[in-house]
């Protein structure tokens, strides 16, 4: 499987420039690429029954547009949710891929809005880069009547963290925020991942990111959730960390 993916990862390095690397801000970056052995132990190898729930997605799935990075997130939200609608509900912004490896292989923050997704990926990040991880639910500073806990909490840490990578699986208001910040320029993303399902507004919200030239995954529609945005992040730690190998490693 680590060979595969090593393959399907060409397209995500040329876009990057080859800077030193620094905790901070997360644009500076210096990567190698490598081909990790076979036979060399890797914490995050798929176990046989995923291989094998992951060839039938495969061959269910049949042809595709999308690159060979951006399939193997598709690949992985399909299985976490066995819904196979999302071959066509997400999206891609043109560099979001290769701007949201670079950020976590240059140890980025990543901000999330619920603790599901928190939960999710710590075991993926304590595995590879060990990104510092925040949840909205963390940074209330004192009750707002005008917004959710989580949305006043993401624009909390957003202003702390204005070119973190941003995952919002499931507040709808929390993206709206993100949203503002955005338009006002007072963050710059490095990446935004925006899967918050529901039926009142989710998809005009979602369509509004759209709007800003800020790399992106997103979730058409009213599907999606934490779940997706798990599947999603996962995803990107375990591609971004075959892909780039920190010099001091």
């Amino acid at each position: 499987m680590g060979s595969w993916l090593l393959f399907s990862l060409v397209l995500l390095v040329p876009l990057v420039p080859l800077v030193p690397l620094v905790p901070a801000p997360c644009s500076l970056i210096t990567v190698k690429l490598v081909t990790v052995p076979s036979s060399q132990p890797f914490s995050m190898e798929w176990q046989m029954i995923d291989a094998q729930n992951l060839a039938i997605v495969d061959r269910e799935v049949g042809d595709y547009d999308f690159s060979p990075a951006e399939y193997e997130i598709v690949r992985r939200v399909i299985y976490a949710t066995a819904d196979f609608e999302y071959k066509n509900l997400i999206h891609f912004s043109e560099t979001a891929m290769q701007t949201g490896a670079a950020a976590i292989a240059a140890r980025c923050t990543i901000v999330v809005d619920v603790p599901t997704i928190q939960v999710g990926i710590l075991p993926q990040i304590q595995n590879t880069f060990a990104n510092p991880l925040y949840c909205s639910l963390d940074a209330i500073a004192r009750p707002q009547k005008d917004k959710t806990a989580t949305a006043w909490g993401i624009e909390n840490l957003a202003q702390r963290y204005p070119e973190a990578v941003f995952a919002i699986g499931q507040d709808q208001s929390a993206l709206a925020t993100l949203i503002d910040l955005i338009a006002a320029s007072a963050i710059k993303p490095a990446l935004v991942i925006a899967t918050p399902a529901g039926f009142v507004d989710v998809d005009a919200t979602k369509k509004r990111l759209q709007e800003f030239a800020v790399p992106q995954i997103w979730t058409e529609g009213s599907k999606g959730g934490a779940t997706v945005a798990t599947a999603i992040l996962d995803g990107l730690l375990e591609l971004a960390w075959l892909a780039y190998i920190p010099e001091e490693s």
